[in-house]
């Protein structure tokens, strides 16, 4: 009974291909899972040899004859491999045969299970190809190094985007430890292991920073380390991801001066219109106060009076030299450029230059013997050099030596990027002074900054250096090393031809005594009444009569009216219509009426404005003088 209860259950197994054989291989028995498996019903093969599973190759080898005699001497033989269905089909088999023997010890015989593995293969078939595919990935990727480190940080591979990124070939590296990628001061304060630590606490480390190459070169790397964890949940090792992002931080950095370079020049330009507001309203209180003090110091009774006068004068025109800086910083200042040769304007200076700079500081001057001409007002550009080698003498203040240089240079379409294509010259004055540091220089240009002590300078030197260089189409550089001594760099354009005549130089003495040949009936407009009433009194005291406008629209009336008027003077910066507007309206009307326009700005926004005779502000009356006679000759 119990044999029938056990030969149910062996018929009755369906996952199983389980078959009894005698000594010589004969199939004796054949469940279920043997038809399922095989696709033989048990007519079929009952009586046959079990060889017949095998494939040809396998036969020919006797492997189904070594498969017993294995049994038969071992007692099991167990081993997987291909066999053959009914139908032909192959399929991997698990295979389990038990020798069987009796109570004598006679060989009676063969127990064999086999499985069909078939799918199990495949999944590990499929999960070995994945492997391969996913290490050929790795393998190949070169933007990427990836790469494994034991639980020590001991490099275990290495694919070919870390050979190309860091420089080694894997029989270099692998083996050796990761911290070997890490700068020096990074190994010191221990971030290599740190890096570890934190990706066994939280399972991933990530940051940026510098790593280095094989040859030494530092690079800026994105580095990933996971924690690569065991069956268990312990650490076993590290999953590296490293990508070189030098050429990104670069363009980032690129992107940070130049987004650093609009905020200075909003700021500077915020502070150059502020300064040119300023100055032009201290214009015209100079103007004011510098026209009443040459009415006073014509008209002196005592020499102390005239004493007194000369020295308001004198500061009257230190005020006018301020106002000058303030407007050149703010590009406001009135130039006049003309052909200039570089080398004749720095030596007809030298007496001057030297007898400024003192007796401890010495000039040398380095001109090719050939040089273009520079375009420039030559007058801004001398008070330039002046306020260049001042500086130049103060970071010295032991003595030494300034170089005053110059040289030609082709710029191109991607050379300094202040500067547009073009020829230019490089006028440059070094010292071997105290040199700046970086925060030093980086602030050196600004208006009303300065190193010199209290009431020593104005902080206006070098930023109206920067105006005046910019303003004439050019540029102005600054280099400079705390300790190596400084060097600055005037830039301007060529010009196209030498100077035909000397440039006579800017006189201001006081107008002569003598009355103008013919008395003018003048209409002097100015919004201001301080400046105003100083111009009538000037053109009174040169003999002329004048009749007082407050405004553009009260000159348009009194020419309107009729009164006969030989000249207008016209400030330009006035409310509700500018000087260069009422310009424009006389000329449509009164087309013969000559016009002087009087101003302290450099640039005048209609073309008309531009081509109209020009009186800068503030003005001597020998400016004035000057300006009527070449306006009514």
């Amino acid at each position: 009974m119990g044999d029938e209860r056990y030969r149910i259950l062996v018929e009755a197994v369906t996952d199983y291909a389980i078959y009894m054989l005698d000594p010589a291989g004969t199939i004796g028995s054949w469940n279920r899972g043997a038809e399922r498996f095989k696709g033989y019903t048990a007519l079929e093969v009952l009586g046959t040899n079990f060889s017949r599973f095998y494939t040809d190759a396998d036969r020919a080898r006797g492997l189904p004859a070594f498969a017993l005699g294995t049994a038969a001497r071992e007692g099991r033989f167990e081993s997987e491999g291909w066999r053959v269905r009914k139908d032909g089909t192959t399929f991997w088999a698990s295979v389990v045969i038990d020798a069987i023997y009796g109570t004598d010890g006679e060989l009676l015989g063969f127990a064999k299970i086999t499985r069909d593995l078939s799918e199990r293969r495949e999944a590990e078939n499929a999960l070995r190809r994945s492997e391969e595919r996913f290490r050929l990935l790795v393998q190949g990727v070169t933007d990427y190094a990836i790469y494994m480190l034991n639980r020590d940080g001991i490099v275990s591979n290495w694919n070919q985007g870390a050979e190309r990124i860091k420089g080694y070939a894997p029989d270099e590296i692998i083996g050796q430890h990761f911290s070997r990628f890490y700068t020096a001061e990074d190994r010191e304060r221990g971030e290599p292991q740190r890096a570890l630590d934190t990706a066994i606490r939280e399972g991933k480390f990530e940051k940026e920073g510098w790593r280095l190459r094989k040859d030494g070169t530092p690079f800026w790397a994105s580095v990933v380390i996971d924690a690569i964890k065991g069956d268990n949940g312990e650490v076993i090792g590290f999953a590296k991801v490293t990508r070189d992002m030098t050429e990104r931080r670069r363009h980032e950095q690129a992107l940070e001066e130049a987004r650093q370079s609009l905020l200075q020049s909003q700021k500077t330009e915020a502070i150059g219109q502020l300064t040119g507001g300023v100055a032009h309203d201290f214009n015209n209180l100079l103007a004011a106060i510098l026209g009443s003090l040459e009415l006073i110091r014509k008209q002196a009774s005592s020499e102390k009076v005239a004493a007194l006068a000369d020295n308001a004068i004198e500061g009257a025109r230190r005020g006018i030299s301020l106002t000058q800086r303030m407007l050149s910083f703010a590009r406001r200042q009135e130039l006049s450029p003309t052909t200039v040769d570089l080398p004749k304007l720095v030596s007809g200076m030298s007496e001057l230059l030297q007898r400024s700079l003192g007796p401890l500081v010495s000039i040398e001057t380095r001109f090719p013997l050939a040089l273009d001409a520079a375009r420039v007002d030559p007058h801004q550009l001398e008070l330039a050099l002046l306020n260049l080698t001042m500086n130049a003498r103060d970071a010295m203040p032991g003595g030494g030596t300034i170089i005053i240089a110059a040289r030609a240079e082709d710029i191109a379409a991607a050379g300094r990027s202040n500067l547009a294509p073009g020829r230019y010259l490089c006028l440059s004055v070094s010292d071997v002074g105290e040199g700046m540091d970086e925060q030093t220089l980086a602030r050196a240009t600004e208006p009303f900054f300065t190193t010199k002590g209290v009431g020593k300078g104005t902080g206006l030197g070098l930023s109206m250096v920067h105006g005046m260089a910019e303003q004439s189409g050019g540029g102005f550089v600054l280099k400079s090393r705390s300790g190596e001594g400084t060097t600055a760099e005037i830039w301007l354009p060529v010009a196209e031809r030498l100077p035909t005549q000397e440039v006579s130089p800017d006189a201001r003495s006081y107008p002569a005594d003598d009355k103008p040949q013919r008395s003018l009936r003048v209409l002097a407009v100015d919004d201001d009444a301080l400046i105003l009433m100083n111009t009538a009194a000037l053109l009174e005291d040169l003999g002329h009569s004048v009749i007082e406008a407050a405004s553009a629209r009260e000159a348009l009336e009194v020419l309107d009216g009729g009164a006969k008027i030989d000249l207008v003077i016209t400030d330009h910066a006035m409310p509700r219509m500018t000087g260069a507007q009422l310009a424009e309206i006389i000329r449509a009307k009164w087309p013969d009426l000559p016009i002087i326009l009087a101003t302290g700005y450099a640039e005048l926004p209609t073309e008309q404005g531009q081509k109209l005779p020009r009186l800068s502000k503030p003005f001597w009356q020998v400016d004035l003088q000057r300006a009527v006679d070449a306006a009514t000759s």
